[in-house]
């Protein structure tokens, strides 16, 4: 039989729009098999997740997404099949939190400065759990009128350049990796094509990440094109890497990256899951 993946998914715990159960119950009703929920530097919504998974015909794998920094850019490593108690874990995790905290204060007095009233208290009326993103801010932005959409907000407001844009100061690739296997994980490059990295920076990414103890990059991704599925699995080849797939899932808000709609990992990959003997149920 073959299973359905969903490998990257979010909840209220960071900037879901669903909580833990909620999300695990929209996923197993759109037939998802296993879905790992990796929320943005925080595992607070995983004791939920799993406890909603018991009685339904799902699997949740625990996980998480770390904010990378690596040569000035951004990047998402996201951690499959974690401890989420291990210590090393949540000392890194706990670190990305205390930047976030920062941020968003930050974040909020440049776009009041620029004549966005209210902002971190805006922002913080979206959040339901203790991470406060960017997205938190896009929403109140968008409620007030500022901008009609994500797309729109992100442009105008929240990108380099713009009036709340703050510059991440966030892990190294070498620690979020370390933290990540220390935790038993497989760590994952989320949508590496989203970085719109050129072809020798991302063969450098790919040869670092491996080097440091990458598993895996996500060739299936909600954000990728069918172009990029084919472009990453040959990535993958070519690095001896494994292949993963999430929809990368923030909400019912966003219906075209709905659960359960993958298309299948292109046939020359290795999928992630393939070494893995048991599922926790």
């Amino acid at each position: 039989m073959t299973l359905h993946y969903d490998l990257h998914s979010h909840s209220t715990a960071s900037d879901g729009t669903l909580s833990p159960a909620e999300l695990v119950t929209r996923a197993a009703r759109q037939g998802v098999d296993v879905l790992a929920l990796t929320d943005h530097d925080v595992t607070d919504g995983l004791n939920e997740a799993l406890a909603a998974a018991e009685p339904l015909a799902i699997t949740l794998l625990p996980g998480v997404e770390v904010s990378v920094t690596w040569q000035g850019k951004t990047l998402h490593i996201v951690g499959l099949g974690i401890d989420h108690t291990n210590a090393t874990l949540q000392q890194g995790l706990a670190q990305m939190r205390s930047f976030r905290d920062w941020r968003a204060g930050e974040m909020a007095r440049r776009l009041e400065k620029h004549g966005v009233e209210g902002a971190y208290a805006g922002a913080r009326a979206y959040a339901r759990g203790t991470i406060l993103s960017r997205t938190h801010f896009a929403r109140y932005l968008i409620e007030r009128g500022h901008a009609n959409d994500m797309g729109q907000v992100f442009k105008r407001f929240l990108t380099q350049g713009k009036p709340g844009y703050v510059p991440g100061e966030w892990a190294t690739l070498p620690d979020a990796l370390h933290w990540i296997n220390n935790a038993g994980g497989q760590a994952v490059i989320a949508h590496p094509a989203r970085y719109k990295l050129t072809a020798t920076r991302l063969r450098q990414l790919l040869g670092e990440f491996k080097q440091h103890g990458g598993a895996a990059i996500e060739v299936v991704s909600g954000s990728h094109s069918r172009d990029d599925y084919h472009a990453m699995a040959n990535y993958a080849k070519e690095f001896d890497l494994l292949s993963s797939c999430g929809t990368d899932y923030h909400g019912p808000e966003q219906p075209w990256l709905e659960l359960g709609r993958l298309p299948p990992l292109p046939k020359i990959c290795v999928p992630v899951w393939s070494g893995w003997e048991k599922l926790p149920h």
